[in-house]
């Protein structure tokens, strides 16, 4: 029974902090954090190098999603280092394959796609599980369905959480509720999201500062960690095959859906190539518990789960992953600023007297 407060828990937590984001993320002032001062322009001032919050939200989803699907492994007596090197080879590709795919599809070098990554991550996943376990030695160890529903679940609470950097950036943004079936319109009338901010993805690209707009990237976050968090009961509660097939089913459904609520360029075509890769990861998740079927039942305990993610080892690589992802993903490339440093005359006396 332990399991059902944990979850309960960790959900009270996602929704205090769902809640406060969706209220506060699309006003202006939650874009930048900082501006660096890099070298002297012509004007005697600095230019500037801009850190966002899109940045700080993505490096804390990956951070969060990293420690739940090392918790998740360890529950399953995992090897942390196995845990470890799993997720670090997931990252390492997935992460700059966010940047090829939309880059590809969108036709930008600036950008960045969660679900580039997500279909690239989905398909070799299983794959780099095995490989993992071959080349530690541990591969009799290692059951595949166990480990990609702990990364599954992993993503889900990942996405679910880095949506609310695409809200403070003001990307993958929702239609105009003057577009959208009346019935939509009455019901998203009073929970729409209204950007604020001439810097905003919303702003430059869409032309939709101040419109009121289906809140697509709040429905995501909600339906992603929702799905993690039903995998999380069933991963815990030994039903691994339906924990990665629940996440995976709900989220890549959901993405196919929601493509038809955004007013962002998503490519050419009606049918969005995100949403034909979100159909073939459908697809090719409904055949994993066949192809990499379980060949024996697996212990899950709470208590090996916790001393996995507790380790100081474990809490060291976790901070470098947010280090490392708040600078990849947090220096802005499309914007750009000038600074200019004064002194306030009333506060100092010089010379001294």
């Amino acid at each position: 029974m332990e399991i059902v407060p944990l979850v309960l828990t960790l959900g009270s937590f996602l929704a205090a902090l769902l809640f406060w984001a969706f209220k506060r993320l699309p006003e202006d002032s939650w874009q930048f954090i900082a501006s660096v001062p890099l070298r002297r322009n012509e004007a005697g001032g600095w230019k500037g190098l801009n850190l966002t919050f899109y940045g700080f939200f993505i490096a804390g989803a990956s951070a969060f999603g990293a420690a739940a699907g090392l918790f998740l492994l360890g529950s399953v007596s995992v090897n942390s280092w196995v845990s470890v090197w799993i997720t670090a080879a997931l990252l390492g590709i997935c992460i700059p394959a966010s940047k090829v795919v939309a880059g590809l599809v969108e036709k930008t070098r600036y950008t960045f796609s969660v679900g580039g990554a997500l279909f690239v991550g989905v398909l070799i996943m299983p794959w780099v599980i095995r490989l993992v376990g071959t080349v530690s030695g541990r591969q009799q160890e290692i059951q595949v369905i166990p480990v990609c529903a702990a990364m599954a679940i992993a993503y889900g609470f990942g996405e679910g959480l880095g949506r609310l950097a695409c809200i403070s950036f003001g990307c993958c943004y929702g239609k105009p509720l003057t577009r959208v079936h009346p019935r939509l319109l009455r019901f998203f009338e009073k929970r729409s999201f209204v950007f604020a901010g001439e810097t905003k993805k919303v702003t430059y690209a869409g032309g939709l500062e101040g419109e009121k707009l289906v809140p697509i990237q709040a429905l995501t976050s909600t339906v992603y960690c929702a799905a993690a968090l039903v995998g999380c009961y069933l991963f815990l509660s030994g039903r691994f095959g339906a924990a990665l097939l629940q996440v995976l089913i709900v989220t890549q459904l959901w993405r196919i859906f929601s493509e038809l609520l955004r007013d962002d360029y998503r490519g050419r075509g009606r049918f969005s190539a995100y949403q034909v890769m979100m159909s073939i990861t459908l697809m090719y998740s409904l055949f994993l518990p066949s192809l990499f079927p379980m060949t024996e039942n697996v212990p899950v305990s709470l208590v090996e789960g916790w001393h996995a993610l507790w380790s100081p080892w474990t809490i060291l690589i976790l901070q470098v992953l947010w280090f490392v992802t708040f600078f990849y993903y947090g220096k802005s490339r499309v914007t750009d600023s000038d600074i200019v440093f004064h002194v306030v005359r009333e506060r100092v006396r010089w010379p001294p007297r």
